[in-house]
């Protein structure tokens, strides 16, 4: 797959204090095998489905220990810019643009209401080599429990267009990237433990939404919503054994009618 269009979800990593374990589990959750640790690259292992690379897992750095969380990378043609527009619009740099051997560049920031995520700028690794397909990346929402914030944020740093749901009772934004939907912004509600900071939620695409539940749990992940049936798929939350949230989605079982969207 090429350079994504600026905006475009491209890559997914995540950070495990116990990497042989989320090797494990997620070898097991979604079918990925896994290359040699690039030691190097503080032992950045790439994970793959039929041989195509789909997302990366990683030791903490020293000082980086903590919570294991996903990272959601968009792709940038100029990380330094993008790192100056997040500035700009009220994000914060976490990570200065730096570059990754030939590999390409990458930042890691937040946007204002807390949610952290990646800017990629690619080189000789352009991102994703395979999405949609089961094992695979497959949709990301930003959660957020002020809306507004990320809503002025994220088309500010980057080409977005945004259309809302029309339902009242859901507070549910896309951003666009021309005809292409890339992200979406859902905001957090009661149903999220207070001491849960907005996030970026990654979903991976499964054959069986509740097989790859079964397999989850029984591995020690929990499950945290779902599964639940929809019109862009049957879809599971859940943390692994070290706490990172994810989701898994199978897009072949659809149930209801596609909500509409109106330009916003």
């Amino acid at each position: 797959m090429a350079v994504q269009p600026e905006g475009t979800p491209c890559w997914a990593d995540a950070m495990f204090g116990d990497v042989e374990g989320a090797k494990s589990f997620y070898g097991d959750v979604l079918g990925w095998t896994f290359g040699d640790a690039s030691s190097e690259y503080g032992n950045y292992t790439q994970a793959y489905v039929d041989g195509k690379a789909v997302a990366a897992v990683v030791p903490p750095m020293p000082g980086q220990e903590g919570q294991s969380q996903w990272c959601l990378y968009l792709a940038s043609p100029d990380a330094t810019a993008t790192a100056a527009k997040i500035r700009e619009n009220g994000g914060q740099v976490l990570m200065e643009p730096m570059q990754v051997g030939d590999f390409g560049t990458m930042c890691l920031a937040s946007e204002p209401s807390g949610a952290v995520f990646g800017v990629w700028q690619g080189g000789t690794h352009e991102g994703f080599e395979a999405a949609g397909v089961p094992g695979a990346y497959a949709w990301a929402e930003v959660f957020t429990r002020e809306p507004a914030k990320a809503d002025g944020f994220f088309p500010a740093v980057f080409p977005y267009s945004a259309q809302g749901m029309d339902d009242p009772g859901v507070d549910y934004r896309v951003y666009n990237v021309g005809e292409n939907t890339v992200l979406g912004r859902m905001e957090m509600g009661d149903e999220f433990p207070p001491e849960v900071p907005s996030y970026v939620n990654v979903y991976f695409s499964v054959d069986n939404c509740d097989d790859a539940v079964a397999r989850a749990t029984k591995l020690g992940g929990v499950l945290r919503f779902g599964p639940m049936d929809s019109p862009f798929g049957r879809f599971a939350a859940l943390s692994d054994p070290q706490g990172a949230l994810f989701s898994v989605i199978d897009m072949t079982t659809t149930q209801g009618e596609m909500p509409r969207m109106t330009d916003v």
